[in-house]
């Protein structure tokens, strides 16, 4: 497999994958090929669909996820594909997707979302909760901005590197932007510099911010996460009337059904509009 593991990251470079699409080929791949070999699997043509069953199942009886067996799935796929168009094998092999059971997805209340913001210590704390609420940026697009991609005069945002080196345009609301002047009337370094700082002037880290956010779990008492605040963005716009193909833009998603993953309606909203619009009830009283 050596040769045709280096072929296959050779070209994922040469397709210009990002890097955390790199090291996600890389890891998923080198463990998948190491369980092939551990079991005698030595080539591209020994595969079997049989084969990548009993490597899905040993997955799941160690406790993964069934959306981290999805995940390993869909970059098996991607390397059989690539298998076949390279003529490293003569025909495709099924590769299993696992089902992912839906899940009732993390979305912040108005009520906690203040919660939030009461809980931030300082200018960059409450700037940086606003604009990941405001934008419903992914968290890596926010740490990568610099400054001058921000207009705060009419709050328009340019993402210059958006998940899959895409460029889009997002905007900020006046309250996102007096958060953010205040803020940065504190920085020393502007313009080509990062707007969310540390202390030392340098880009946020991802363990970092990680980090800040634990720590402002435990003091608020709630679970935050970036995902959970791009989700809460994107539930509150479709509450607030915002149409859902203008969203899917402001969310960067190629398609449709991928927005609505991130709207998630609670069984409030479903009550609520039940109680407007249920047919017997409605038959009912207008008899």
């Amino acid at each position: 497999f050596d040769e045709v593991y280096l072929d296959f990251m050779l070209s994922r470079q040469a397709m210009m994958c990002t890097k955390n699409t790199i090291r996600q080929y890389r890891y998923l791949l080198g463990r998948t090929i190491e369980w092939f070999e551990i079991h005698e699997i030595n080539c591209p043509k020994e595969i079997t669909s049989k084969a990548i069953r009993q490597f899905f199942s040993e997955l799941f009886a160690n406790g993964c996820s069934d959306s981290y067996v999805h995940t390993y799935a869909r970059v098996l796929n991607t390397f059989i594909r690539f298998l076949v168009e390279e003529d490293y094998l003569s025909e495709s092999i099924r590769v299993p997707l696992p089902k992912i059971a839906k899940k009732q997805l993390l979305v912040y209340s108005k009520s906690q979302v203040k919660q939030i913001l009461s809980g931030c210590q300082n200018k960059r704390d409450f700037a940086f909760i606003l604009f990941m609420l405001d934008t419903g940026l992914r968290n890596a697009e926010v740490r990568k901005l610099n400054w001058e991609d921000i207009n705060l005069n009419n709050g328009v945002v340019h993402v210059v590197e958006g998940k899959g080196r895409k460029f889009r345009i997002v905007v900020i609301g006046i309250n996102t932007r007096r958060a953010l002047l205040k803020y940065k009337s504190e920085l020393k370094s502007l313009g080509h510099n990062p707007v969310f700082q540390t202390q030392s002037g340098s880009r946020i880290s991802a363990p970092g911010l990680r980090s800040w956010m634990v720590r402002l779990s435990e003091k608020v008492k709630i679970h935050i996460t970036p995902h959970a605040l791009r989700r809460t963005f994107a539930t509150l716009s479709i509450r607030a009337g915002m149409d859902v193909f203008q969203l899917q833009i402001l969310l960067g998603h190629s398609t449709l059904e991928m927005t609505r993953h991130y709207v998630s309606l609670v069984d409030e909203d479903l009550v609520k509009a039940h109680q407007a619009y249920g047919p017997i009830d409605n038959l009912i009283e207008n008899n």
